[in-house]
């Protein structure tokens, strides 16, 4: 009975965070600045990713260009990252997998150095697999007991997996440019 109020406790804590969030905001505008040089902004902008977890996959300093491989969204028991900024954010993390790109665009304009930040969004989709009854529903994505769960694709479903792009994290974007901003 205490396992049954548990989870409908814990399911209606889940729904109600989603419910309250707001979905994603717009995009964030440009940051620009003043008396700033492009290769400062770009060293800073690496450095605030790096913080963040990201990884580098290319900086360009002389076309002003940063890209992250993708990161995966944080879990709630993860309280040391911050990819996941707002309530419908850390939601969506928890309910399904989530991966983010950062991409970071800096251009010299009038006499300033702008930044652009650009996060996509993902969900990975797999393919289902035939229920063949309750007692093995621990198993109907991956080969896991109902006592550990793990993710272990066979070759159809690595052959079916893709991720399906769900649009920009604008409220992710404005904490990036946010950062940066105060680094310089």
């Amino acid at each position: 009975m205490n396992r049954i109020l548990l989870f409908a406790g814990l399911s209606f804590f889940a729904v109600s965070l989603v419910g309250c969030g707001t979905g994603p905001v717009q995009s964030s505008q440009p940051m620009c600045l003043p008396d700033v040089q492009a290769e400062a902004v770009m060293a800073s902008a690496e450095n605030v990713l790096g913080r963040m977890q990201f990884a580098i996959e290319k900086a360009d300093v002389q076309h002003g260009y940063i890209r992250t491989q993708p990161l995966t969204g944080a879990q709630a028991f993860e309280f040391w990252r911050r990819d996941n900024v707002g309530q419908y954010n850390t939601a969506e993390a928890n309910l399904q997998t989530v991966r983010r790109t950062v991409e970071i665009n800096v251009s010299s304009e009038q006499g300033q150095v702008c930044a652009d930040c650009v996060v996509t969004v993902e969900r990975i989709s797999l393919p289902e697999r035939q229920t063949v009854g309750a007692t093995r529903a621990s198993g109907l994505f991956t080969r896991s007991s109902s006592s550990l769960q793990r993710l272990e694709l066979n070759p159809n479903q690595q052959e079916g997996m893709t991720w399906i792009e769900l649009g920009r994290d604008g409220r992710l974007e404005t904490e990036i440019l946010r950062r940066l901003k105060a680094r310089l």
